[in-house]
């Protein structure tokens, strides 16, 4: 064939494509249009950029990818070459289907970890890496021997050759075979990583502490006086997956026995010293400030945050909460 100035049209459609598809699914798309976006995405676009890169020439009567000729070998031969329609296409969804798990398992060691916002930047840039170095290797190629892009649908599934002795299968059903199972596996690869399990979701639920140096005794305020009001901070992160309403009850207990720290130590006195309720995004954040000020005193004491899911009841008990924090505190 010869040589024509479009010769990288289809690498420079492959970078415009990937650039839009990431900026699509990254600006919040979600349901079916999301799915359509993230099949070419993850399932062909970087290994059609990396089959450009190993086979940049096209296959031809004289230059063929596999020696047909040679039957008695049993097994086809491997030759330098280029690639039939079909063989493009599916090795193209198996390079992609390699490289985007490696990508992930890339990004689980960045300090972001996986998630959506490291995956897809990733096979990105590598989609456009690969279509760079591409085009560098198909413009290195003989111009008669360059591969074009512009493939017909009657190439994938029907031989340019007429018949040869050595023929003993046809290959068509096959083709068409292979064709559809393509296209099962990158529906199904495609829906899956464009909708990843998100599992189990969970709150963080911490207090503030203070600025820890050679002689701090607790990460936290744990020495207060009677009548006299103090602030004591806590933070809670939501990670349900969606937004949640919380609200936090702060109980001052007199233990009994057992340690402070212990859920099941016998409580014989309480009293309620402050709540508050907050509503925080998924992925967020809240910082809430208490005022306390107790009245009793001594050192058998401790300090109850309660975290409820929702209102909290008007008599909240450790049983009923959804995160609970004890704090061992002392009040002169």
């Amino acid at each position: 064939m010869s040589d024509n100035q479009w010769w990288f049209l289809d690498l420079a459609a492959v970078i415009a494509f990937t650039g839009a598809l990431t900026l699509g699914i990254l600006s919040g798309l979600e349901g079916a249009i999301r799915i359509a976006l993230g099949i070419p995405l993850v399932c062909f676009l970087p290994g059609y950029a990396l089959v450009s890169v190993l086979f940049p020439s096209e296959p031809t009567d004289e230059y063929q990818s596999f020696d047909r000729e040679k039957t008695g070998l049993k097994t086809p031969r491997l030759v330098a070459g280029g690639l039939e329609p079909i063989e493009r296409v599916g090795l193209s969804v198996a390079f992609s289907i390699a490289l985007v798990p490696a990508i992930t398992l890339f990004t689980s060691v960045t300090p972001r970890g996986i998630a959506l916002e490291t995956v897809l930047p990733g096979i990105a840039l590598l989609t456009v890496g690969l279509c760079l170095l591409a085009i560098i290797a198909r413009y290195r190629c003989p111009a008669e021997r360059r591969f074009l892009p512009g493939v017909s649908l009657g190439s994938l599934f029907f031989s340019r050759r007429g018949p040869r002795v050595y023929d003993r299968v046809n290959p068509r059903p096959y083709n068409v075979a292979i064709a559809i199972g393509l296209l099962l596996l990158v529906a199904t690869a495609g829906f899956a990583l464009a909708n990843p399990s998100q599992g189990d979701g969970f709150t963080e639920f911490a207090v503030e502490t203070e600025n820890v140096t050679g002689d701090t005794e607790t990460m936290y305020e744990s020495t207060y006086s009677a009548g006299e009001t103090a602030e004591l901070g806590a933070t809670i992160t939501n990670n349900e997956h969606e937004e949640r309403d919380y609200e936090t009850v702060v109980i001052l207990e007199r233990i009994g026995d057992g340690d402070g720290d212990d859920e099941n130590a016998n409580v014989t006195e309480r009293e309620e010293l402050d709540r508050a309720s907050t509503t925080v995004a998924d992925g967020e954040t809240d910082e809430q400030s208490f005022e306390i000020e107790p009245t009793m005193t001594g050192s058998d004491l401790r300090l109850t945050l309660l975290l409820f899911e929702d209102d909290a009841p008007s008599e909240p008990t450790t049983d009923d909460a959804y995160q609970t924090i004890h704090l061992p505190v002392d009040v002169e």
